[in-house]
């Protein structure tokens, strides 16, 4: 997992090609806690997919960029293009088998 800190480190990070997933957290938000263990054991199975991690908090930015209204918000993006968002209610079965089918087509 990589920590991003800047909104252009964030930009950096999406913009280039491949697979991207985007955990977006806030530090006072027990959801988010919760769910990063979960989130960092499966993406760990995708060795293909690269997985950035931004406190909103300090990249403020990030939310206007992404539209994003509420913490946490997970975002698969492909080429710099947002494909997939999940937010705090993500059901981590039916997420491993949108990221199967995901990159079973991208490979």
């Amino acid at each position: 997992m990589q920590e991003l800190t800047t909104i252009n480190e964030v930009d950096t990070f999406v913009e280039g090609s491949g697979l991207s997933f985007l955990y977006v957290s806030t530090p006072n938000c027990s959801t988010c806690h919760a769910l990063l263990p979960k989130l960092r054991e499966l993406l760990n199975g995708y060795p293909s997919i690269r997985f950035g991690h931004v406190d909103a908090t300090k990249v403020e930015e990030v939310a206007e960029r992404f539209l994003i209204l509420a913490a946490p918000i997970m975002l698969l993006l492909i080429d710099g293009q947002e494909f997939l968002r999940e937010d705090r209610f993500v059901r981590f079965g039916l997420l491993q088998e949108k990221l199967d089918r995901i990159v079973e087509h991208y490979s």
